[in-house]
């Protein structure tokens, strides 16, 4: 394909040079974006619904969350190192596994990034009403649709550079949130709730550390506590996988995925760890009631309404980051979708600066769904399509678990692909060859698929995520089908 050769050949007036992807993503986009992906709705507007479920024990199931992800995506950059193609786990899942299995694992990812996108666009209207609350919220969600769309149509390097930026914002922002945090700390600041600020709030507010216990039911007959929380903290996490999406058209695949990587731990303990247990200390966790960011919350209750401000206008800027990363992942699959014969074919076509234009024109005129849910049922849009979402994301995390211990099997019988850096070698030889591995990979990727399994049961405790669960069996029967039908087509 066009898109893996090394040098192109020279155009002539009969023969054009065929449009590929390009190889423009610097390291210090790829480092960007795989942050951008992950911080967004689920940490800056979703960690009020974490927070109300486990109270400070919140710190511990972001942990373990991610913990589980940052193994997932050391999986798929195991085989993005070794194989950089545009589509990623999809390409995989069909090089090492089956056709069907990389028709499901795509369209399952593309579908997932549209219910995130539809996510991300249901809350922006509430972040622009901070300031003009008389602008409907659907309008707000059509016009930066519209902005972002224009956006990923210039190309992967404009791109980048957006990302880049949008993720600098988030990043100076909840860095200087945990600072000016701190100083409300250190010097006693009063705040509103008239509850000094400190650490020691974590367990000594209604019910101490665990104030729900691991889980435990209300009087509402609704189930809480630190393994509830955990389903809402694996969608706060959805996008990590971002990185091995970009693998086909980054620079040096080789040294930077791996660098992406593992710079995911740190992110987490800083962005997700660092960042709530600073809000939870000076606002009572009992008082974050999401009827705004918490991080707009904290601001607030020491009467720095400036700051506030300047932080509802991160939070719009995080939503619109996920949105822009969600659909150029959604463009680039459908494109890879189109190459392996798993989407119609005019999905596969890029213009002459290397951008699949019709994929990114169909992925954002579906997501416009969005506007009219968003304008319909207001209250559905955020709860109900966040955790069908999170099935989604489930099925493709568990894709990509498979996928890899089925990657290292080919590897290992010596069936590596011919473009593939393992290709000629076998046996242990071939393990042994393999640049980036996945920590402790006999054992692993079974950890893994247990705790997504227990995900899955939890999120039949609870009403919303219960049919999100009957959704996503009905969504794999119909991705079978739809698979089955178009063989007997061809």
């Amino acid at each position: 394909m066009a898109e893996n050769q090394s040098t192109k050949p020279r155009e002539t007036d009969d023969v054009p040079v065929p449009a590929s992807l390009r190889k423009s993503l610097k390291n210090r986009h790829i480092q960007l974006i795989a942050l951008g992906g992950a911080i967004g709705t689920g940490l800056f507007y979703g960690s009020s619904e974490s927070i109300a479920l486990a109270g400070p024990s919140i710190l511990l199931a972001y942990l373990i969350g991610g913990l589980a992800i940052f193994m997932i995506v050391r999986a798929l950059s195991e085989m993005s190192v070794e194989d950089p193609k545009a589509g990623a786990f999809s390409y995989y899942a069909t090089q090492y596994w089956s056709k069907r299995a990389g028709f499901v694992s795509g369209w399952n990812y593309w579908f997932n990034y549209i219910l995130v996108s539809m996510v991300e666009l249901s809350v922006v209207g509430s972040f622009v009403n901070y300031w003009f609350p008389a602008i409907p919220t659907w309008v707000s969600a059509a016009a930066f649709l519209i902005i972002i769309a224009a956006a990923n149509l210039l190309g992967v390097s404009q791109f980048g550079e957006f990302e880049f930026w949008f993720a600098i914002i988030k990043i100076v922002a909840v860095v200087a949130m945990i600072l000016g945090g701190l100083a409300v700390i250190v010097f006693a600041l009063p705040t509103d709730s008239g509850v000094p600020a400190s650490f020691a709030n974590w367990f000594n507010i209604d019910g101490g550390f665990f104030p729900n216990g691991l889980m435990s039911q209300s009087s509402d007959g609704s189930w809480t506590g630190l393994l509830m929380a955990l389903v809402v903290v694996m969608f706060s996490f959805g996008g990590t996988e971002l990185i091995g999406i970009t693998a086909g058209e980054t620079e040096d695949p080789r040294r930077t995925i791996p660098r992406a990587t593992n710079d995911i731990i740190w992110r987490i303990l800083v962005f997700y760890i660092g960042a709530l247990g600073v809000i939870m200390a000076v606002v009572p966790w009992n008082t974050i009631d999401g009827k705004s960011s918490p991080f707009v919350q904290i601001f607030d209750s020491v009467g720095v309404h400036v700051a506030a401000g300047i932080l509802n206008f991160v939070c719009l800027t995080a939503v619109m980051s996920v949105y822009n990363s969600g659909l150029y992942a959604n463009s680039r699959m459908l494109y890879s979708l189109a190459k392996q014969g798993n989407a119609p074919a005019y999905l596969g076509k890029l213009n002459k600066n290397g951008v699949p234009v019709a994929g990114v024109l169909t992925s954002a005129v579906i997501t416009a769904i969005a506007v009219v849910v968003v304008f319909l049922w207001p209250e559905f849009a955020f709860n109900y399509l966040m955790s069908i979402a999170t099935i989604a994301g489930v099925i493709n995390w568990t894709m990509i678990m498979i996928t890899e211990m089925k990657f290292r099997r080919v590897a290992e019988a010596g069936k590596a692909p011919e473009d593939s850096a393992l290709h000629g070698l076998s046996g242990k030889e071939a393990l042994a060859a393999i640049h980036f591995k996945l920590p402790f990979a006999k054992v692993t990727p079974w950890v893994v698929l247990a705790f997504l399994a227990l995900v899955v049961v939890l999120m039949c405790f609870s009403p919303s995520y219960r049919v999100a669960v009957i959704a996503g069996v009905i969504w794999l029967a119909i991705l079978f089908v739809s698979y089955q039908l178009t063989q007997v087509k061809k």
